[in-house]
């Protein structure tokens, strides 16, 4: 059965749905929190919670970073962002924090841009990654794509236990008529740890994507509340078929490949522990959190939060948002919880679904049982 409706006469769309628009379905078998595990594992790498923190400079500094890999998840810091920028950036993120509270505002774009235009350092890129290697977690960095050709081989000096190619959209053959593009599968073939390469919305991409050598590929375009991406470029694919879509792709290119796993991460939209819940549902492995954890009091961004497109010089698409903040990040993580929106104790809610609708693990959780129900109807 076809999901495509028509737009007009020469033209057509898929039928796509939001994580909003889905939800899971308790089965008969239920199991206690307690038997339920978070584990995930990653090429050689295995984490208490499937949560990666996103590499936002209002959501990880190398403090951070540590920290979430303490709490059992896995930081990955901006490389491009003001920790490789200046080499004490708590002034510039006081500053950010005082701009005007006005979410649109031309003034505050200006001057991030500005505080942005500050040069790259390779010195600092080893600096910050060997502060997050000695305090005994894995470490993990990012660039775009545009960047990736210019300081991998610092960050490969540096050493990283995983490397994250984070852009809007990432494909596996960029066209370019300047320069030599990244060639996505010749990069990870000579790179000697594994890659998580994204965003990716959509089957095809997914697919190609994998067939670079990925270990891990990030489905949407990150930014959640922070990007305007649907607005300045018209690109959107809701969160929940975007996964499945990608899902789908794992498990042909796993037939393909003779058995290889290709992760795949969820990013962006992520914004409650129902979220996490449901974005596992449609198949995904594992959660790329940047709003939820730039709640946390030691979030870099003092309770705002903004991505990288924000600051882009020539063109911007993104806010910086008040997000608020809700407690320390193990509270965030693990509880206990003292609010009742989903913001805290985001692990503890993800457990509580899993054993309610009977899956003991987050592999089998892939298998729940889901409904659509439209937002614009589940109050009907």
């Amino acid at each position: 059965m076809s999901n495509e409706i028509p737009i007009g006469l020469a033209k057509s769309g898929r039928r796509a749905w939001a994580l909003d628009d889905v939800s899971v379905v308790p089965s008969r078998r239920t199991r206690s929190p307690q038997d339920v595990s978070l584990d995930w594992q990653i090429d050689a790498y295995t984490f208490k919670t499937p949560v990666i923190g996103a590499p936002m400079d209002s959501v990880m500094s190398p403090e951070t970073a540590i920290e979430l890999g303490r709490l059992g998840g896995l930081g990955v810091l901006n490389l491009e962002g003001l920790w490789t920028r200046y080499e004490d950036p708590q002034p510039v993120l006081e500053e950010i924090s005082r701009l005007a509270d006005d979410e649109v505002s031309p003034e505050n774009t200006r001057r991030l841009q500005q505080l942005y235009s500050e040069p790259i350092k390779a010195e600092l890129i080893k600096a910050r990654l060997a502060e997050i290697r000695g305090a005994g977690v894995v470490v993990s960095g990012s660039l775009t794509p545009q960047r990736t050709q210019e300081f991998y081989q610092t960050v490969v000096e540096a050493g990283v236990d995983m490397f994250v190619i984070r852009g809007t959209t990432v494909s596996a053959e960029h066209v370019s008529q300047n320069g030599d593009p990244l060639n996505l599968k010749e990069f990870i073939y000579e790179l000697d740890v594994p890659v998580i390469v994204g965003g990716a919305a959509g089957y095809t991409p997914a697919l190609h994507l994998m067939r670079t050598g990925a270990a891990g590929v990030l489905v949407g375009f990150g930014g959640g509340s922070s990007t305007t991406t649907r607005r300045a470029m018209g690109i959107r694919v809701p969160m929940a078929t975007a996964i499945s879509d990608v899902a789908a792709a794992r498990r042909d290119y796993l037939d393909e490949s003779g058995g290889r796993y290709v992760h795949v991460i969820a990013d962006g939209g992520l914004g409650s522990s129902g979220d996490i819940v449901k974005a596992l549902a449609m198949g995904a492995d594992a959660v790329m959190l940047g709003t939820t954890l730039a709640r946390a009091e030691e979030a870099p961004g003092r309770g705002w939060h903004w991505g990288q497109e924000a600051v882009h010089p020539d063109f911007p698409r993104g806010h910086r948002t008040r997000v608020g903040t809700v407690g320390p990040l193990e509270e965030v993580l693990w509880g206990p919880s003292h609010h009742t929106d989903g913001s805290s104790n985001l692990m503890g809610g993800l457990r509580r679904a899993m054993a309610a609708t009977g899956y003991s693990d987050l592999k089998s959780f892939q298998r729940v049982d889901a409904i659509v129900s439209p937002l614009g109807q589940q109050s009907r």
